[in-house]
């Protein structure tokens, strides 16, 4: 069974969600938070498998809320909802440890898809459409100046532990090939791929693959289009 929690301060929007996942088998609704500083104290109390995050809400909004849910250490997952597939806002909530984000339009079986996706650890971003929203907010990414020179830094802990291999799929994720792709590119089985990348997780600390993704442009292993 699949625990969530509601967070969006529009009665009529909490209502249609609950109604939706309480219609599944496989999902139950904790509560209902009508802003960021109830969502985070009720996840810290109920310990939601998932929180369906609303952005835009008086007080504490969805970013800062999903910064302090991800703080507190469980294993409470955030998946964001937003009006635009490329809104700043949905890049800022990624950037605090939100696991995906859907826009409030999606099909009911692409939210119900992604809430299960999250609570089994997935990212419910589509590859291609996290290397556009990266691409796009690509100037929230610490910058580099060219003008002064400056020596090689060193190399990015996170990376250390990491295989030749498992750095070169690190990339490859960056990029936005899914598994498949993977597999086919680089002549690998598709269950290897998916050994690597769950190593690869363990071994940097990403929450989940989107989580890679920003490593991989944070440690500019690979660097916008």
């Amino acid at each position: 069974m699949t625990t969530v929690l509601i967070a969006d301060d529009q009665p009529l929007q909490r209502f249609g969600f609950r109604m939706l996942l309480e219609s599944q088998d496989d999902m139950t609704v904790l509560g209902e938070a009508t802003g960021g500083s109830d969502a985070v104290r009720m996840t810290a109390e109920l310990h939601p498998d998932v929180v369906l995050m609303d952005i835009r809400m008086p007080g504490l909004d969805g970013i800062e809320a999903t910064r302090r849910i991800v703080a507190q250490g469980h294993r409470t997952r955030v998946l964001i909802l937003t009006t635009f597939d490329l809104d700043e806002y949905a890049y800022a909530g990624l950037r605090a440890g939100a696991s995906g984000f859907l826009v409030k339009d999606a099909l009911p079986e692409e939210l119900l898809s992604g809430i299960r996706s999250v609570a089994s650890g997935d990212a419910v971003v589509a590859p291609g459409l996290t290397r556009r929203l990266l691409d796009a907010y690509v100037q929230l990414l610490p910058s580099e100046t060219s003008h002064t020179p400056h020596p090689t830094p060193e190399p990015d802990p996170r990376l250390a532990t990491l295989t030749d291999r498992e750095r070169e799929i690190l990339t490859v994720i960056g990029q936005g090939w899914t598994n498949a792709e993977i597999s086919a590119r680089l002549h690998v089985a598709e269950s290897t791929v998916k050994t690597h990348v769950t190593r690869i997780l363990a071994k940097t600390g990403s929450r989940d693959r989107i989580q890679a993704v920003i490593l991989a442009y944070d440690t500019k292993l690979v660097r916008p289009a």
